[in-house]
This record gives C-alpha cells, structure tokens and sequence, in this order.
C-alpha cells in the first residue's frame, strides 16, 4: 500500500513484548518497567490478526522485536504462525542474544530467515555497565547458536556512542572476517532513556569510515543501511545514521506496540490503538495509520530529541 508521499509500505515491526532480561541504558529504565496488565496487552490472536491484516495491505515483510522477544513464552508458536501468513515472505526478530542457545535451532525451524544480534562492546566490563549487568559470555554463546543454525542471514547491531565504543570499531568490525555475519553501526537516537547520555555520546557515522580507511563501498541493497566490506571480509559493514542523514524518503515501515499501538513513525508521538478491535476495523486503522505516516520526522540531535513519547523497549527496537 502507498502512502501519502508514494511511499510503498511492505515492512512491519511488530513488538510482542515491553519485558527484557537486560537493562541496555539507551533502550529502558533501570527498575525496568511497569508491568501492564495481560488485557492491556495484544493477545496472540490481536498479532496474528494484525499481520493478517498488514499482509492483505502489502506487508510482506515482519520482525519480531520487544523487549527481548525471546522472554516471551509462546514466541515459538507467534513466529510459526506469523511465517505462514499468506504475503508474508520474510520473518526477522531481533535480540540481544543472551537466550539464544536453547532456541536458535527452534526458531530457525519456525520460519525465522534472519536475525539482528544487539551487541555494543567485546569487553566484559563495558557489557555489564551499559546492559546493567548482562554477561558478554551469554551473548557470544546465542550468537555461535544462531550460527550453528544457520540462519540466511545474520546481523550484528551495534549503537554507536561516543565515549563509549568509538574505539573498538575496529574490533567489532574484524567480527565480519571472523564469522559470516554483517556487523551494522547505528547511531545512538535521542530517544526515550538515551537523554542520560550526554551531547559527545551523538557521534555521526562518518567516524566508522575514519577509523577503517580501508572500507570498500558496495552497491545499496534497498535497505536503510549504506553497505561497505573489509578486505577478505565474510560479511558486511552496515552504516545506519538515523540522526546525520535521515532515510524518510525511503521509509517503507510501520510498527505495531506490544499493547496494541500503530506508530506510522518511530520519532512521532501519534500512535493508533487497535487492541480489542475486529478484522474489519483493524484493516480500516491500520491503513489510516499508512496513510497518515508523516514525510519526515524532524531534525534529531541531543538538543532537539525524538517527538516518541515513549522508551525503544516499549515502542519496538
């Protein structure tokens, strides 16, 4: 389906879940968050009506986000379900990795084809300060598993933050000639919880170019990320700039809340309830939504933050 500004929306995130086993400081509070009641929340059945109802609009394409997704208890039968819908031809989920060794296999099996891996440092310590105590051991296991399953691809997310992980872009990057995963720089968005960080932590993604001269460019791909490898390399280097160099143009997403919210914009603060709602109704909102999707979300710095009103584990990361 297009929308006002001819935009051909084919990409749905779909949050099932606002619960985490990680505190990332960009991404929620630390005493995490409120739990909602199950009645406020999407049931099984209001997702896979939702994606029913994406998919007659267009939507071939769905990630799986949270929260943490694997949290979630019946995330097995969500994704089976959801890659059976008819017009659905890819089904992604991302996750920070940690829980991955009991399921990589069985989510392979239930139709994932892709999986983005959230991973900002390779030292232990700098692990636990910015997940608040997660163990790096934990999310280098889920990614062996993930790669032990063979999944058609594999990302590896890493947030950009100055004074933070400048200086090990190098070694993340080395992870592409390590194993046969893309490794995706993105810079950190001044939304929700990031506010803690201060000005200096906004570092464009040219610094990733600086720090590897040796890059070279590749054709775009269609996705949101500009594409360079490293000599010999097994994978790609993805560079996002959300904040330096904004992709609205070529938006071609919505996103759904785990509680039922249609956000045709990460960065509004417009959101579309649909929980409780019918097919009919739910298809009628949900291309409302499309066509109400703005044609940019305004300038992003630490000066001039996200309109989101809400923290990246609430809305879908």
């Amino acid at each position: 389906m297009l929308d006002s500004c001819q935009r051909n929306i084919t990409y749905l995130r779909l949050s099932v879940t606002e619960l985490c086993n990680l505190r990332c400081r960009y991404c929620m509070p630390e005493e995490g968050v409120c739990k909602k009641r199950h009645e406020d929340m999407l049931t099984q059945e209001e997702m896979l009506l939702a994606v029913r109802v994406c998919a007659s609009l267009g939507i071939c394409k769905v990630r799986i986000t949270g929260g943490e997704p694997l949290v979630k208890p019946n995330i097995l039968s969500l994704c089976r379900e959801t890659a059976a819908t008819e017009g659905i031809e890819e089904l992604c989920l991302t996750t920070n990795g940690t829980l991955l060794p009991k399921v990589a296999q069985l989510l392979k099996e239930a139709g994932v084809d892709r999986l983005n891996i959230s991973l900002d440092t390779l030292d232990e310590a700098k692990y636990r300060h910015i997940t608040r105590g997660g163990e790096l051991a934990e999310a280098m296991e889920g990614i062996h598993a993930a790669l032990d399953a063979r999944f058609r691809k594999i990302k590896i997310n890493t947030v950009l933050i100055g004074g933070f992980n400048v200086e090990e872009i190098a070694a993340l990057a080395e992870l592409t000639r390590q194993f046969p995963v893309d490794v995706r720089f993105i810079e950190l968005m001044p939304i929700g919880n990031s506010r803690e960080f201060g000005p200096e932590a906004y570092v464009p993604n040219t610094v990733v170019l600086e720090k590897l001269p040796e890059l070279e460019a590749l054709p775009a791909d269609g996705s949101v990320a500009r594409l360079y490898r490293l000599p010999g390399a097994r994978g790609n280097i993805g560079l996002i700039s959300p904040v330096s160099a904004h992709f609205c143009a070529t938006c071609n997403r919505i996103r759904i809340t785990a509680d039922g919210k249609v956000k045709p914009c990460l960065h509004s603060s417009d959101e579309i309830s649909i929980k409780g709602m019918n097919e009919e109704q739910m298809r009628e909102t949900i291309k409302t939504a499309i066509l109400e999707k703005p044609q940019w979300h305004g300038e992003l710095s630490y000066y001039e933050p996200s309109h989101a009103a809400r923290n990246m584990n609430q809305i879908g990361g």
